[in-house]
């Protein structure tokens, strides 16, 4: 948990210059460099809804305004709504005198309770599709607007497109001598997208323009001596989750369509290729491409909080985590050039650490002890458990207050085993990696 919780003391350099954590970033298996998410396209694969998990394209989701059409929200709490049956009698068609039981449903909300007896809606005979949506007030002005808009830039285009062949020039060509090029004309408009539009298509119409509110009508006097009952009145956060309609008094408050999530992908900006690729299936939590930096680079955290004093050296202990199936080779440096994070000088390991591979299986067998398997330094290695090891670095602050920071490069090995299956005369391919990490230790007493 300490990965998501003290996401801010220890972050690694992308490069694109920006300090991340290292759940934040991304490795690219063919630039060998780590991305966040400025240095990613992100390309929405399908759009679902997260409670009933139904697949829609793309064009759907937008006429349907990335709503899904049959689960709600509790438009108290934001929790979702679900549906409740309960019987009713009705008198018999066929005998007055009798009364018959029928299901009825309506929406409740497990959480706050709400439901949609509250504001006076009726139960409906059927568990779904039975609901009808508020028309907003503006809906016409909104529309008028998007034809508007939609039409401008149908005209715009086609001019542009015209532009295209209109072409001056002050000498004639064989081709305009003898005609051919008026053929040619022709069939290049037929088939260019103006075409298709007529001058009715085109004509843009004036819309009326919006008044500007300049009065105001004044406050009643009963604003003032009327106590306000706050119970029947919406929160802020209620009014803004409905924006066409915002009401203000509780009995206003209607079920709100739940908002449709996407399926995206991630690609590298330099070299093109897919860092998160997820499984189509909306039921699936599996990923066909997945190239977190967490799954590739070895973390780095702090084991404890530090105190300081200025001045005087203290060792600190580090953990280190191989998220890899492979031993990796750490290698630490000071960072080269001016170095304007740092209020502190900081005492690397000068030898080459090796970092156990991550095994599952030993976890559950209870293998872990390895401190035989290495040529660990006793003054450097504190402990070794399956694919973590604990060591210490000297921290001697330069200031005399304020918060102890430290920055350094970690070299590790790296081999691209994900890329495909190599064959029997071809070997892995393994590279040297190199972070920068910026880490925030503690502070000075």
């Amino acid at each position: 948990m300490a990965t998501y919780r003290d996401i801010d003391k220890v972050k690694y350099l992308c490069d694109c210059g920006k300090k991340h954590p290292i759940c934040w970033l991304y490795l690219c298996r063919h630039c060998f460099k780590l991305r966040c998410g400025d240095c990613l396209l992100h390309e929405v694969d399908s759009h679902f809804c997260p409670c009933c998990l139904e697949n829609l394209p793309s064009t759907e989701a937008k006429l349907r305004k990335n709503r899904c059409g049959s689960c709600f929200d509790c438009p108290s709490c934001g929790h979702l709504l679900s549906t409740r049956a309960t019987n009713t009698f009705i008198v018999n068609p066929e005998d007055p005198t009798k009364n018959i039981p029928k299901k009825m449903y309506y929406l409740a909300c497990g959480f706050c309770r709400w439901t949609t007896r509250d504001i006076g809606i009726g139960d409906k005979p059927v568990a779904t599709g039975g609901w009808q949506d508020l028309e907003s007030p503006h809906l016409d002005r909104v529309t008028m607007l998007l034809e508007y808009y939609k039409k401008l830039s149908l005209k715009e285009n086609s001019e542009k497109e015209r532009e295209k062949f209109i072409k001056r020039r002050g000498h004639i060509y064989y081709t305009d001598k003898f005609s051919l090029a008026t053929v040619a004309l022709k069939r290049k408009a037929l088939n260019s997208p103006s075409a298709a539009l007529h001058d009715d298509d085109t004509t843009v119409l004036e819309i009326e323009p919006a008044e500007m509110v300049t009065e105001f009508p004044e406050l009643d006097d009963e604003i003032f001596s009327t106590p306000i009952q706050l119970n029947k009145i919406t929160t802020i956060d209620q009014r803004l989750s409905s924006p066409e309609f915002q009401p203000v008094q509780v009995n206003n408050m209607y079920p709100r369509h739940k908002h449709l999530q996407v399926r995206k992908s991630v690609r590298c900006k330099k070299c093109d290729h897919n860092l998160i690729k997820p499984d189509y299936n909306s039921a699936s939590t599996k990923f066909k491409i997945q190239s977190t930096a967490m799954y590739h680079v070895p973390e780095l955290r702090i084991s404890n909080y530090n105190v300081f004093s200025p001045k005087k050296e203290k060792k600190i202990t580090l953990t280190l985590s191989n998220p890899a199936i492979y031993n990796m080779d750490i290698e630490f440096s000071p960072v080269q050039g001016e170095d304007l994070f740092s209020t502190a000088k900081v005492d690397l390991p000068k030898k080459k650490i090796v970092l156990a591979r991550r095994d599952e299986d030993a976890l559950y067998e209870g293998s872990t002890s390895l401190e035989n398997a290495f040529d660990d330094d006793p003054a450097v290695i504190v402990s070794r458990k399956l694919n973590k090891i604990i060591f210490n670095i000297g921290v001697t602050p330069v200031i005399s207050g304020g918060e102890v920071r430290v920055a350094f490069v970690m070299r590790h090995s790296y081999k691209n085993v994900t890329l495909g299956l190599p064959s029997e005369k071809e070997e892995v391919q393994t590279v040297l990696l190199e972070h920068t990490i910026y880490a925030q230790l503690g502070q000075i007493q």
